[in-house]
């Protein structure tokens, strides 16, 4: 009978925790940024905190050393009028951005913050160091969220993204959450507004060397191609190569449409896997999540996984020999034709990029 009793009242606990949001808000926002410059994706995380309620006070935290830093900081500062502080860590150890010393990192803040939520954008920057802070913090991620409905109810996609699940979080302090850039972004009008400049802060880093996997892992380097075009997931314009293209050879139509109109180039795993680009170019399930307001799909058959990552755009136009490609489901305009007829007439009569 006691333990009925027990039990009962157990559940009636676990039920109100269910529905009850927290009680403050207060939001850790894990920044990424690159020649003194945020990150646009770390403002859409902004834009994602701003969803968890009006009463939120928003931090961006920032590691790395050396004058980049500053100027960082600096524009930070005054990039969001959401955001109220900005954090700084800086250490030779935060260089470059590594998951053993960013993840204690955000271990050491949390504890002296004490964060109701932390949010970092769903890239290879967030996704490199929320598991492992995570795991530290003993809770469990809420991860690609592509809407906020209230401090604890957040909804993400599932099945390659054919379906949606809302998902409550019931665990303990902090919620923290990885979000789609594209699912939020920044207001034209919010890019334009100046903020009064938020206060800019030291992280005490005394603790940091006493923990050993901090230095678990090295830097060895970065291999990147320097292009004057876009940058693939925040082009306003992408055109995509897929299996159809045959060769690398012919990839360079891709190229050479994309620099006319001044849009990125993409491409699907079909293409990465023949060796046609290199894979920073992938977009899908297992690349990069892009909603531009323009994507061409040229020989792109339309595989769920390469849909998962372009299925936000605003226009979706397709190309392809095949009437009954899948990617005709989810285009706005689709065109059944060969593709090495269609791209050089596009190249004919498309005027110059302006």
């Amino acid at each position: 009978m006691a333990i009925g009793t027990m039990l009962s009242a157990f559940r009636k606990l676990s039920n109100t925790s269910r529905i009850t949001p927290f009680r403050s808000l207060s939001t850790l926002v894990l920044a990424e940024h690159e020649g003194g410059l945020i990150k646009n994706s770390s403002l859409s995380a902004v834009e994602a905190a701003k969803s968890l309620g009006g009463d939120n006070s928003i931090s961006l935290l920032l590691a790395g050393s050396g004058h980049s830093l500053k100027e960082a900081a600096e524009h930070a500062a005054s990039s969001h009028p959401s955001v109220s502080q900005v954090l700084i860590a800086d250490s030779d150890k935060f260089t470059y951005p590594l998951a053993e010393p960013w993840a204690k990192l955000v271990h050491l803040v949390q504890q002296s913050g004490g964060y109701s939520h932390i949010i970092a954008a769903s890239g290879s920057f967030g996704k490199n160091i929320l598991p492992r802070a995570a795991a530290l913090l003993d809770i469990s991620p809420i991860t690609d969220v592509t809407k906020i409905s209230g401090s604890n109810l957040f909804i993400r996609p599932i099945y390659a993204g054919n379906a949606l699940s809302t998902v409550r979080y019931t665990g303990s302090s902090p919620c923290m959450l990885s979000i789609r850039a594209t699912s939020f972004p920044v207001a034209s009008e919010t890019a334009d507004l100046k903020s009064n400049g938020a206060s800019i802060d030291q992280v005490d880093l005394s603790t940091l060397d006493e923990d050993e996997s901090v230095a678990k892992s090295t830097y060895v380097k970065l291999s990147a191609q320097i292009s004057e075009r876009p940058d693939l997931g925040n082009a306003r314009i992408v055109v995509t190569g897929g299996r159809g293209v045959k060769s690398a050879e012919n990839f360079k139509m891709i190229d050479k449409l994309a620099e006319k109109i001044g849009a990125a180039v993409g491409a699907t795993r079909a293409a990465v896997d023949a060796g046609f680009v290199p894979n920073d170019l992938q977009v899908g399930q297992t690349g990069k999540i892009v909603a531009p307001e323009l994507y061409m799909a040229f020989g792109v058959s339309g595989a769920i996984q390469h849909i998962a990552g372009m299925r936000d755009s605003k226009v979706i136009v397709a190309v392809n020999k095949d009437a009954d490609a899948p990617i005709f489901q989810v285009a706005d305009y689709g065109l059944v034709g060969d593709l090495f007829d269609v791209i050089p007439e596009l190249l004919e009569k498309l005027p110059e990029k302006k």
